[in-house]
């Protein structure tokens, strides 16, 4: 062994009888039951042993020392008297002639219990992260994600890529997210940004001939957290193909992830190749969302014919949307809760009502539909013991709301979700463009780099007015698990006439796109081979591997939710030489 032992504290068993051993690790616990008569739990990484006192010596050894203090400690291994069958070292202890304190813990309170960590305030957690640790179930994820990059990096592998490492340091531009920049010492005025993606780089590498890159890749975008998202870097699964369309893409991905979520999950079902393809139109008319969970059985109907002129208010004039549930249960109250949670996570109201065992219309909006009853009985199918939701608006806001409804009810009712597996989903063929929300004008929906469904021809004709820009799509897809995205991909748009087209919807001409990608548009001009590629996020994977709400907790270091390293101080003021030195003088905002 190395260090200071001969075994760890998760090793021992009965074949150990009689042996002199020698553990160290973490005084985890201790018990004094008489006066030379005392219980230790010792744990280290792999697991506790329990080290029994029984001398005036070694009682004297321990009697001060804090919970968490570091120990080595060498004894004789004995069969216990009391079993413990839920430890793997439940059947054996250890009687030391030896024990010496290693580090000692010099807080007699500490911030939390070691092993309900996870039970206590976040921002304590964070900031004392390294005890947070010692907790088995907060290392057990890290663990956890250790052994799927591992699987990860070996499928690939095994698939033909190489890994291949791309810049820290390299340009800004524009990738949809905020840049976090590094200003140059030796290029006073000039910054560095930290990539939001290796996107250019892993093009290059296809146009400099190499056939399948991948890597572990780190990304970092100044971006507000979420569940399903840290603040400031995160790592995904990047991996590109020259000479390769988007079948070649999913046919890797379908090979890799099934046997790893099916290995390392929390569930051990998971979707085999070929996934479920959904058109993005279709995606979000049957499930109101570009991130469906198929695991839900419940889809989107459109009642706008029917209730459209029912008299409701919130109704007239817009889409209407239903989701019917079949067998529901729910008290009055429950069907309120549920009505206000899509109101906060969407902005917008939900409405409903029964169609009841006796074949009324009650609850909710019931006095609108009651006189249409036959109708919308007919045109929603329903039957006696029927929900139903409903949800309006332009049509976008009233699909999107209900997608956010369809998800709480499949939540609420266990009758329409299959929790226990991992159901895999490709959505293709989104939009190219979209009109920006606060722009008003044509922008790029999902990559610029993509390329158009349509090639060169259905650009030329969206310039000459032929064709609406806003229905071109591209060979763009996102791979969705459980409702998480964890994953966007293209086919690349490689040629260099087709890309100054694409960008001339969105008001860039040549020299802007020359400025702004000036790599990769001279590299694509002495003749690109087609690819194409994906990055599935790691800490999404693992997040869902690990059955998590909240991507912080497979992440060793995380941020809070406001960017912050609570534990190391970060963002920081720095020393006012610093600042001289590169140039840079920090002033202080009014207040409007």
């Amino acid at each position: 062994m190395v260090q200071s032992r001969t075994h760890t504290c998760g090793e021992l068993r009965m074949e150990h009888v009689g042996q002199t051993v020698t553990l160290a690790g973490f005084m985890e616990n201790v018990r004094e039951v008489g006066q030379n008569l005392a219980f230790v739990v010792l744990r280290d990484f792999y697991g506790t042993t329990q080290v029994v006192i029984e001398t005036a010596e070694m009682m004297a050894t321990i009697k001060d020392l804090n919970k968490e203090s570091t120990l080595q400690v060498t004894g004789v291994v004995r069969e216990r008297d009391s079993k413990n069958p839920k430890l793997p070292t439940g059947d054996i202890e250890v009687v030391p002639s030896a024990i010496t304190v290693l580090g000692r813990c010099r807080h007699n309170e500490l911030p939390f219990q070691i092993n309900r960590s996870r039970e206590a305030d976040e921002t304590q957690r964070l900031k004392y992260r390294y005890l947070d640790l010692r907790n088995p179930e907060v290392k057990n994820n890290i663990i956890l994600r250790c052994n799927v990059v591992s699987a990860l990096r070996q499928a690939m592998t095994n698939q033909g890529f190489m890994e291949i490492t791309t810049p820290i340091l390299t340009a800004s531009s524009p990738e949809g997210a905020r840049d976090y920049l590094v200003p140059s010492r030796k290029h006073p005025g000039k910054f560095y940004a930290l990539p939001q993606a290796p996107q250019q780089f892993k093009q290059l590498l296809m146009a400099s001939g190499f056939d399948r890159y991948f890597q572990i890749a780190p990304c970092f975008r100044d971006e507000d957290a979420r569940g399903d998202r840290s603040p400031g870097e995160f790592y995904q699964l990047d991996m590109e193909m020259a000479f390769a369309n988007q079948e070649d893409v999913f046919a890797v991905l379908e090979r890799v992830l099934p046997p790893i979520f099916a290995k390392y999950g929390t569930y051990n079902v998971a979707s085999q190749a070929p996934f479920t393809r959904i058109p993005f139109l279709e995606a979000m008319d049957k499930y109101g969302s570009d991130k469906p969970d198929l695991r839900i059985d419940l889809t989107l109907t459109d009642a706008t014919e029917v209730l459209a002129g029912c008299g409701f208010g919130p109704f007239e004039g817009n889409t209407v949307k239903a989701i019917v549930v079949t067998d529901f249960v729910g008290t009055r109250k429950q069907i309120d809760g549920l009505c206000a949670e899509v109101e906060v996570q969407s902005g917008e109201k939900a409405y409903w009502f029964r169609y009841d065992e006796k074949g009324e219309i009650v609850g909710g909006i019931a006095k609108f539909v009651q006189p249409i009853k036959e109708q919308v009985v007919e045109a929603l199918g329903l039957t006696p013991g029927c929900f139903v939701g409903l949800t309006a608006g332009k049509l976008l806001t009233a699909q999107k709301t209900a997608g956010v409804l369809r998800s709480k009810l499949g939540n609420f009712c266990p009758n329409h979700m299959d929790r226990e597996r991992y159901e895999f989903c490709w959505i293709v063929d989104f939009p190219m463009y979209e009109m920006g929300e606060e722009s008003g004008e044509l922008e790029f929906c999902h990559n610029p780099f993509s390329m158009p469904n349509g090639g060169l021809e259905i650009l030329k004709k969206a310039a000459a007015g032929e064709v609406d820009p806003l229905t071109i799509t591209a060979f763009q897809y996102d791979l969705v698990c459980n409702g998480v995205e964890l994953s966007s991909g293209a086919v690349r748009n490689h040629d260099p006439e087709i890309m100054l087209e694409a960008f001339q919807l969105v008001r860039l001409g040549e020299d802007d796109v020359k400025s702004k990608f000036p790599a990769m548009y001279n590299a694509f001009t002495y003749g690109a081979p087609p690819h194409a590629g994906i990055a599935p996020g790691v800490d999404r994977m693992v997040m869902l591997l690990a059955g998590e709400d909240s991507i912080r907790e497979i992440i060793p270091f995380p941020m809070n939710k406001n960017a912050q390293d609570l534990m190391m101080g970060a963002p920081s003021f720095v020393d006012p030489k610093q600042l001289d030195e590169l140039r840079i003088v920090c002033v202080e905002q009014e207040e409007e």
